[in-house]
């Protein structure tokens, strides 16, 4: 428009000289000249009034807006301008907030119970595979700072690792990502979950309600320390120093452990990763008093931290309705099994594999299958953290028999899930532990079977 209406402007001018060139030529008289003249005077001056109010003409106007509207746009936008401003003086920009619930039903044979359990506390119950992670409330705050800082507090009361290894802690995880040269180059440090093996904590990447025997008996808890993280394209790479399943060291413990995991995202549609740990982590086994005088039974040993090393290896498939994972586990710690010999404590051994396949029947409805097997005969036996008998996780040697032959366990799972909405699923599962030696206890009677059965449902809402 404002091309157009100077370019009339000067037409305009021009008219006004040739007429006076082809009224000279044309001998017109004065009278016709000045009336031309003034009608072009008129012409011009109608003119610049245009341009005069295109310039003052209101914004949106163009837009076929009325000056009402056109003032609600603008309270609008200088509203939404105030909005971000005390969003970003609180500090929540960039903050998520998500949380999860699962109240869960089980039904343990041996154990002669059937009942809900939600927010039980972990410190009166202990860690078991009928009564993990699941059962849970949980809420998570992340915050990224416009440096690409990342900050992460997540609360999870009684069922958290917080409360598995550090009393009433209700922190699950405690974390900060600081980048370094770029965002792909991390300083990481704080109170982090493990992250080993193919199953998730939490309940709604799970896809069973119950975790498989490796993920309950031979990975760590959390990490304690600081570390990094380096993203190189399909790989991903993380490790620290610090404590294994301890929030602070007890006095004259020193010795630090190294972690760490590596990860590989081979195309679309699968992957691989492996994790280990190595170093001094605390040794129950030495600790160990007499049921009867209260004396320490190995007294030379008593609070020491023991050599520690563990690895696994993890993959996955995930293609349309398929999924399958599966995992390997090796692990040993020194003066941890569960069968002392003549010169005293001896080494924990053990190996074990799991394997999961699922399958979409349709969007919303999912059957999963999952088998879990660890060798653990060696010593009478002994797990990560589990070095003595234990009638209800079926860990150790007959009691009855031969104390140097521990039981090795499997675990088979039939379980399958509901997508109900975008933020509720139904899960169900059957599940049936066995073992070489008779080792779980039934307390109806107190005797001692090779075998367990475990039925559970739940319901995961999640926001």
């Amino acid at each position: 428009m404002k091309l157009w209406q100077p370019t009339a402007l000067a037409q305009a001018t021009v008219l006004a000289l040739g007429a006076v060139l082809c009224g000279g030529a044309a001998a017109q008289s004065n009278s016709d000249v000045l009336k031309e003249l003034q009608a072009l005077k008129a012409k011009v001056a109608e003119l610049e009034d245009k341009l005069k109010a295109a310039d003052t003409k209101p914004a949106g106007s163009q837009w076929g807006m009325t000056p009402d509207q056109i003032g609600e746009l603008n309270r609008i936008t200088v509203k939404t301008e105030a909005m971000e401003d005390a969003r970003d003086d609180s500090g929540l920009k960039l903050l998520t907030v998500s949380g999860y619930m699962d109240p869960t039903f089980v039904y343990n044979r041996n154990q002669g119970r059937a009942g809900f359990q939600f927010l039980s506390r972990a410190e009166d119950d202990g860690y078991n595979y009928d009564n993990s992670y699941f059962g849970s409330a949980s809420i998570d705050f992340q915050k990224e700072t416009d440096s690409g800082t990342k900050w992460r507090l997540t609360l999870v009361p009684n069922r958290g690792v917080g409360t598995v290894f550090n009393g009433n802690s209700i922190v699950h995880e405690a974390s900060v990502s600081v980048p370094l040269t770029d965002l792909q180059t991390r300083f990481i440090a704080g109170q982090i979950p493990d992250w080993s093996g193919y199953e998730y904590l939490q309940p709604t990447l799970n896809k069973l309600i119950t975790h498989n025997l490796l993920f309950d008996f031979t990975l760590p808890t959390a990490y304690t320390g600081a570390g990094m993280e380096i993203t190189s394209g399909k790989w991903i790479v993380k490790g620290l120093i610090g404590n294994m399943n301890s929030a602070m060291k007890p006095a004259s413990h020193k010795s630090p452990m190294l972690a760490y995991r590596v990860d590989y995202s081979r195309g679309e549609y699968q992957g691989f990763g492996f994790a280990g740990l190595h170093g001094k982590t605390a040794n129950f086994r030495a600790d160990e008093t007499d049921e009867i005088t209260g004396d320490l039974v190995f007294p030379d040993d008593a609070g020491k931290e023991t050599g520690t090393h563990l690895f696994e290896f993890d993959a996955y498939f995930i293609r349309g309705d398929v999924t399958w994972q599966g995992q390997v586990s090796l692990g040993m710690q020194k003066k941890a099994a569960i069968t002392a010999g003549a010169d005293g404590l001896r080494t924990a051994r053990w190996a074990g594999v799991s394997s999961l396949f699922a399958y979409k029947f349709d969007p919303r409805l999912e059957g999963i299958v999952r088998v879990d097997y660890i060798a653990n005969k060696k010593n009478g036996g002994g797990l990560l953290g589990y070095t003595s008998a234990d009638g209800r996780n079926g860990i150790g040697p007959d009691l009855n028999g031969d104390l140097e032959a521990g039981a090795n366990r499997t675990a088979l799972t039939i379980g399958a899930s509901y997508l109900f909405n975008m933020n509720t699923t139904f899960k169900a599962e059957y599940r049936i532990d066995r073992a070489s030696q008779p080792v779980f206890e039934n307390l109806s009677d107190g005797s001692f079977k090779k075998n367990n059965q475990l039925l559970a449902t739940s319901v995961v809402v999640s926001f």
